[in-house]
């Protein structure tokens, strides 16, 4: 369990990794899996158990809600064709990838390896927001990787539900699929948006800050949980909360002062939940016996990179002579950025115990995700210095961080 004091543990690691991070130059998000997996072989490590539930009811929807409240509707307008391709058409294609890889080279079953490709297809919000927050992007390409790392592990979570029944011997069958996409999706924005537009209508009665940012905190919560009770995009309802207070509040809703307190607020609250969650997942990936599935885990990785590039330079070819054109430098960035993440790690950990190939499909998305997190995130800014996107630093400072 996360204890009181397991919790102020963490969380005094989690500060001192950030003040060595920021003098080492490691992004944030390194600095923390590398700090988990030391504290792990620590006499007084807390013994905790990172599982789906954690992921997905404590950690997910604050991480989701914050990002979204960022994003500036009419930019995401603008780029919602672009968004919306990458999130679904580039899913697909990653996860296919990966799947007829895993069944013809790693030789695994197709349950298993669809299971594996569409768990480790989408890009993870955890990581990504973190690691670009870390890097200092701004403008287009940031919001193109923050948007379609929102969206896509909606994507990835609905397509794992469909190979989950397809795994287990439940009949699937096209109008089936069909009905299930459009109640989960139109499901989960409806309770978004339900959601949200109650909670703006009380803010709209109040100036007092506390009282805004709880209206924002029940509305980030209350959403997803709602939305999972009802059996849709716990996801998707929590970003469309977000979105709505995001831009409809400071029309009136919500005060200026207010404003300022709930962004600070769900900065924060971004910051602990990330760091917690880095920790953790480098406690977890510190008693991993990869050992076992070396091979799996080698094709994997590259399978895993092979999607991700044909998915993203691919689905940014439809738009080549489009005005939404997609820069080739901000094409590199999304495909070298698509880090796995926490996400990855609650769907493998929610895998039935019954499947007989649990434990290689766990063990082989823990590694993907450990050389996702370490290897891109250490190698993410230096390609993004290198393209243009973000200033050399300078000589002798740390790394600036906006998060």
């Amino acid at each position: 369990m996360l204890t009181i004091e397991t919790v102020e543990l963490l969380l005094l690691v989690a500060a001192v990794v950030a003040m060595l991070a920021r003098r080492w130059r490691l992004p944030y998000s390194v600095g923390l899996v590398l700090g988990g997996i030391l504290l792990a072989w620590l006499p007084f490590a807390p013994d905790i158990a990172l599982t789906r539930e954690l992921i997905f009811n404590a950690f997910l929807p604050p991480l989701i809600f914050e990002a979204a409240i960022c994003i500036a509707w009419p930019a995401l307008r603008k780029d919602l064709p672009v968004v919306l391709t990458l999130a679904t058409l580039g899913v697909v294609v990653s996860a296919g990838v990966t799947t007829l890889g895993m069944h013809y080279l790693a030789h695994w079953s197709w349950q298993a390896a669809l299971l594996f490709g569409v768990l480790i297809s989408a890009t993870d919000p955890v990581s990504v927001i973190a690691t670009f927050k870390e890097a200092g992007v701004h403008g287009r390409l940031r919001e193109l990787v923050e948007a379609e790392s929102l969206l896509n592990d909606s994507t990835a979570a609905v397509g794992f539900a469909i190979a989950i029944a397809f795994a287990t011997g439940a009949t699937i069958t096209p109008l089936g699929t069909v009905q299930f996409l459009a109640l989960t999706i139109v499901g989960g924005v409806a309770c978004g948006a339900a959601v949200a537009a109650a909670l703006l209508a009380l803010a709209g009665r109040t100036e007092d800050p506390l009282v805004e940012i709880t209206f924002t905190t029940v509305a980030a919560y209350g959403s997803f949980l709602l939305a999972e009770q009802l059996e849709v995009s716990g996801v998707l309802a929590t970003l469309t909360a977000g979105i709505m207070l995001g831009n409809l509040g400071p029309l009136g809703a919500i005060s200026p002062k207010g404003r300022e307190a709930v962004e600070s607020f769900w900065e924060y609250a971004a910051f602990v939940v990330n760091s917690l969650i880095f920790l953790l997942m480098g406690m977890l990936e510190a008693h991993q016996n990869f050992s076992r599935v070396l091979l799996p885990i080698g094709i994997a990785i590259g399978l895993v990179l092979a999607g991700r590039a044909l998915s993203t330079y691919g689905c940014c070819v439809l738009f080549g002579s489009s005005p939404l054109r997609v820069k080739a430098n901000h094409q590199h960035v999304l495909f070298w950025g698509g880090l796995r993440g926490a996400l990855a790690l609650a769907l493998a950990l929610g895998l039935p115990t019954s499947l007989p190939y649990r434990d290689a499909v766990v063990t082989t998305a823990f590694a993907v995700v450990a050389f996702s997190v370490i290897v891109q995130g250490l190698s993410i800014t230096p390609l993004m210095r290198g393209l243009g996107e973000i200033a050399p630093a300078p000589s002798g400072s740390p790394v600036e961080s906006s998060g």
